[in-house]
């Protein structure tokens, strides 16, 4: 099966890899901040820190003013990975905190609370779970009206049914 999600929960499903993406998205670059800001043991930040950058979320660059010292910043892989945080952030405020976080995340031209993450279809519709479904990539190419009766008898409902993630 080619399913995104277990392929992400792979590289980057466990504790400490997502703090350490916190981190980095928070504007930690060297292995002292990560170790100090975290609290976590050294072995552990090593294994983790190998990891993103094997995998192309981390790039790791020798710092021109000392060499010995290394950098660690976010490629695009690891940048594109924002709205999932964003997104686990703000279900942890909702079901285990009950209150919004602090610091609080806000747009850094209007320094106003960013809205809370949704699902939004082709026509900016927000969606929710029974607005879902999963089907063939190969249906989806099937822009006739026509034949969107055949895409609804194909397509598995609800979406939390379906075949993959």
């Amino acid at each position: 099966e080619q399913c995104g999600l277990p392929m992400a929960l792979a590289e980057i499903g466990e504790k400490w890899s997502l703090m350490i993406l916190r981190a980095a998205f928070n504007g930690v670059r060297h292995f002292e901040e990560f170790l100090s800001e975290m609290g976590i043991a050294r072995n552990i930040l090593a294994s983790r820190l190998v990891r993103l950058t094997d995998s192309g979320i981390l790039a790791r660059t020798p710092c021109p003013d000392d060499r010995r010292r290394v950098e660690y910043s976010l490629t695009q892989k690891g940048r594109d990975l924002l709205p999932a945080m964003v997104a686990l952030r703000q279900w942890g405020e909702k079901w285990q905190l009950g209150v919004p976080s602090n610091p609080v995340l806000v747009d850094a031209r209007d320094m106003q609370p960013v809205q809370g993450m949704t699902i939004r279809s082709h026509d900016d519709r927000v969606l929710g779970i029974d607005d879902l479904c999963w089907i063939d990539a190969s249906d989806r190419d099937s822009a006739n009206p026509a034949s969107r009766r055949d895409l609804e008898q194909h397509a598995t409902v609800p979406a939390v049914a379906g075949d993959c993630c």
